[in-house]
Order: structure tokens, then C-alpha cells, then sequence
């Protein structure tokens, strides 16, 4: 995408063609000055009339590119192409790091010594900023849609929206170049926000509460999410990239918690993650969230929240429970996508069960939202001939696919 390239492109107005300034009392001649672009000799027409150079917006836009012309109704419509470039590449507006939320520890005990500092190992007087959640954020130069926040689920940190086990492009990169800017959270306690009080307890991080190595779980991650019954094996039909370096790269984007999981503590700083991203674009955002992540997002305030597109989450609310209420009451739409391998998974594999209860879960809060006043769509997506995904959908070989069938989604039923 390429903007802001008329003023230094062209000598006075630009016209849609040479015929409204032809007047009688007006000479037009062919330009005869070469033309270059980015330093490279181009060919665009163009004319002199009366000490202006002229050229036609179409030929500008074929050229240069970053927009589209067209004559409609006797009309001349522009419409700005929010399409990556023809190098692949996004031209970003702004990009950078927030933290959201979070608290500060009391001093320790004792009064702070600047002269000794680091060499004091009691910390008297030092405090610790904690428990905030962390956003890598991107805008687009062409940003023509709602803002879209992004949450990971457990052992995960925002790196999987961001790329693919095998290299290829995330969902952030796909969102920007559908005009959405995108807010990128580590969740308190995780990733790049893992300043924290204490560290974690949590059996699934930690062998036991006074431990402090990490618990492996390779094989166990990747039953769970039914990318196959046991690593390497992927199941007939799969989405998930094949391949032994795509699978050594999928595990090491694995990411432990430092300090134990406490949903109230997630949950506060993403309401300040969604009133700083309001604050910074005046719109509200639609929440996409990633299985334990769409706990999280359930408990959110709904104030700075235009839609919820939650990915395989690990629940949904209890029907006429106060998060029920609270999405119902604010008319907030939200779909729900489900990946395959739930019906037609292994019987003796304790997470089949477990994932086709979220999802029949699901589809009761759906129908009971949707009976309610709300609208909720829960896409299970074999139903839909989208086969062969895993709890990873946004890191497989179709996600552009799935990314599409979202965007189509917020088209219709959000803006």
C-alpha cells in the first residue's frame, strides 16, 4: 500500500483527465519532463496547461497503486486499496508496546540505600510493578475497520497469532491487511508480562507447590489439542503443518506462567487493555480470544466491546449467570468456531469427551442467547467443509481460509 503520494508526485492539481481544463482560452501540451518513482524512469501521460502539469487519476493509480478509480452515477469514486503490496509487505501507521493494568507491590521492609542498591540482597524499599498485561500493536496505513484485540490460551503468548509453525503468514498480518489494526496481548503472568509477585504453584507449570521446575508436557499439549493421537502422528486429513521442524517450532512457542493463573487478576487488566485501545483509536474493539484465553474474555467489562470471536474456548458462561446478563444486555454479537477431530475423534482419548462437552456447551448458550434477544453463532467447522483443523485453526495450512470466513462474519453482523 503506498499514501500520501500526490504532493511530492505532481506539480499543482491533479485531474481525471484533460478535458474539463481545456478551455477555450487554455493551450494544453504533452509533458516533456521525464518522470521517475522510488528513483525508476516510469511512463504516465500527462499535460501542461497553463504552467500546470496535469495526469489522470487512473493512470496514477496503475502506476503507483494505493487506490482505485472508477465513474459511477456521475460520479468519480476513489476507493483506497487496503491490500498488502505487490512485495507482500504491510505499510503500518503506527506500531509499538503498551503495558495495561496491573499493580504495585508494598516496599520491603527497610529503607532504600541508592549508594549500595543492587548489592543489597534484602531489597529494602524496592516495590515491583506486577500482574499488568503487555500489547504489541500494528495500524494500518488503510485502517478501514474496527480494531481487533487478540488473547492466547495456556502455555501460549501472543507469538501464535503472529506466525505459523511452519513460517507462513498469522492471523495479525491477515487482519492488518484487511484494514484491521491489531492489539496483541501477553496476559498478566505470561510472556513478555511476566513480572509478577510470586511465582507459580500451578500443577500444570510445576512438578508440586514448593517446586520449581517445569513440568514437561510436549506429548500431553499435543493430544489435548488433537493435532494427533501421539506426536509426530498427525490424524487422517490434518491442517497442522507436517514436518519435524514445523513441530519443534510449535512446541518451543509453548510458554509457562511465572506466577499461578488467577482469571479476576487477567481479567482486570484486560479491561485496561480495552480502554487503552479505545482511548488510542475511539472505537471499539472486537475481542478474539484462543481457549483459555476466552475465560478470561467472558469476565471482561462489555464498555469497549463491539463483538467476541472466540476460538475454541474453554467454556462458555452459564446461561442466565451475570456473564450471560452482562453480553446479552450490552447486545454484543459473538461466534464461537470449533475445529474437527471432536465427533470423529478417538473414543478412548479422554479429550474428545472433554472438547465435544465445551462444544454441545456452546451450542445450548448459543440457542439460548439467540432465543433471548442476543446473536451468537457457534461454526462447527466440518459442518461447514472446512476439515482438518486442530485447537491451532489460526496456525494451519487453511487459516487464511478461516481468517476470511471471520471477516466475513464481522462484515455481517458487527459493522
Amino acid at each position: 500500500m503506498k499514501k500520501n503520494f500526490i504532493a511530492g508526485f505532481v506539480s499543482g492539481a491533479v485531474a481525471f483527465g484533460a478535458i474539463g481544463a481545456l478551455a477555450a482560452s487554455m493551450t494544453a501540451a504533452p509533458n516533456p519532463f521525464p518522470i521517475t518513482l522510488n528513483g525508476e524512469n516510469v511512463e504516465l501521460e500527462g499535460y501542461n496547461i497553463d504552467g500546470y502539469t496535469y495526469f489522470k487519476l487512473r493512470d496514477i493509480s496503475d502506476v503507483v497503486g494505493g487506490f482505485n478509480v472508477d465513474f459511477q452515477n456521475d460520479t468519480i469514486v476513489l476507493d483506497s486499496d487496503s491490500e498488502a503490496g505487490e512485495d507482500g509487505a504491510i505499510e503500518l501507521a503506527d506500531q509499538g508496546m503498551f503495558s495495561s493494568g496491573g499493580t504495585v507491590t508494598e516496599p520491603v521492609e527497610g529503607e532504600f540505600d541508592e549508594t549500595t542498591n543492587w548489592l543489597d540482597s534484602t531489597r529494602a524499599g524496592n516495590t515491583a510493578h506486577v500482574d499488568h498485561a503487555n500489547v504489541l500493536y500494528q495500524r494500518p496505513a488503510s485502517e478501514t475497520e474496527l480494531p481487533m484485540v487478540f488473547l492466547h490460551g495456556y502455555g501460549q503468548s501472543r507469538m501464535g497469532w503472529m506466525t505459523t509453525p511452519d513460517g507462513r503468514e498469522g492471523w495479525s498480518d491477515m487482519f492488518l491487511e484487511k484494514g484491521h489494526s491489531v492489539f496483541l496481548v501477553d496476559q498478566p503472568r505470561r510472556g513478555e508480562a511476566g513480572s509478577t509477585a510470586a511465582m507459580t504453584t500451578d500443577s500444570i507449570d510445576t512438578w508440586s507447590a514448593d517446586s520449581k521446575e517445569y513440568m514437561p508436557g510436549d506429548q500431553a499439549w499435543y493430544t489435548h489439542f488433537r493435532i494427533g493421537r501421539v506426536a509426530p502422528e498427525r490424524y487422517e486429513g490434518s491442517q497442522f503443518p507436517e514436518g519435524e521442524e514445523a513441530q519443534n517450532q510449535f512446541f518451543r512457542q509453548m510458554t509457562p506462567n511465572t506466577g499461578s493463573y488467577d482469571e479476576a487478576v487477567a481479567a482486570a487488566a484486560m479491561d485496561e487493555v480495552m480502554q487503552d485501545v479505545y482511548d488510542m483509536t475511539g472505537q471499539k474493539s472486537i475481542y478474539v480470544t484462543h481457549s483459555q484465553g476466552g475465560r478470561v474474555g467472558w469476565n471482561v467489562d462489555t464498555e469497549n466491546v463491539a463483538a467476541i470471536v472466540a476460538i475454541e474456548p474453554g467454556g462458555t458462561p452459564e446461561i442466565d449467570s451475570e456473564q450471560y446478563n452482562k453480553f446479552l444486555e450490552a447486545d454484543i454479537p459473538i461466534v464461537i468456531y470449533f475445529g474437527d477431530y471432536i465427533d470423529n475423534g478417538p473414543e478412548d482419548i479422554q479429550s474428545t469427551s472433554f472438547w465435544k462437552q465445551v462444544r454441545d456447551a456452546a451450542v445450548e448458550f448459543a440457542e439460548s442467547y439467540n432465543e433471548d434477544g442476543g446473536n451468537c453463532t457457534v461454526i462447527n467447522l466440518p459442518d461447514i467443509g472446512i476439515t482438518g483443523n486442530s485447537h491451532f485453526m489460526f496456525q494451519e495450512l487453511n487459516n487464511a481460509e478461516i481468517a476470511d470466513h471471520i471477516e466475513n462474519w464481522i462484515q455481517e453482523n458487527v459493522l
